[in-house]
């Protein structure tokens, strides 16, 4: 008799932990199984974060062009900013507190998706801009990334 007893004891004891075990998975992060192993097998992978994608994205985030400050394109893109052509070649440091307002006006202005377009067309155009509007331009082209990621 006390066999039985011990039976039933670790017939229950095992199905406690079953429901213990479903009861803590449900619980956790969704898992999303993935079956392109070798062995046909199917293994539990954590579902990533979604990312939110920019109005405007063209869905290659590792590669897009939009957020990159590298200019890929010989394309000028004028963001009715035709007026500071005329400081084509000058030096960050050459610049007078008008000429600076220019600059601020013009990155003041743009779309905040805009920002590091705006500082490839002033490349491809040969226009440094002052160290003070370069920052605050820079600092908004990371805030945007880190908005984004």
């Amino acid at each position: 008799m006390r066999t039985l007893y011990l039976f039933i004891a670790f017939i229950a004891f095992g199905i406690v932990i079953v429901i213990l075990n479903k009861f803590t998975i449900k619980h956790k992060k969704k898992d999303v199984k993935a079956s392109n192993n070798p062995n046909n097998d199917a293994q539990r992978v954590q579902k990533t974060p979604e990312r939110i994608i920019p109005e405007g994205c063209c869905g290659a985030h590792e590669v897009c062009e939009k957020e990159s400050l590298i200019t890929t394109k010989k394309d000028v893109i004028y963001f009715s900013d035709e007026e500071l052509d005329a400081y084509k070649g000058r030096t960050p440091d050459s610049y007078t507190d008008e000429e600076i307002d220019e600059f601020e006006d013009v990155l003041l202005t743009l779309r905040e998706s805009e920002t590091a377009e705006w500082l490839k067309s002033l490349q491809l155009r040969g226009i440094e801009m002052p160290e003070t509007i370069k920052d605050q331009a820079l600092l908004m082209v990371a805030e945007r990334r880190n908005k984004h990621e």
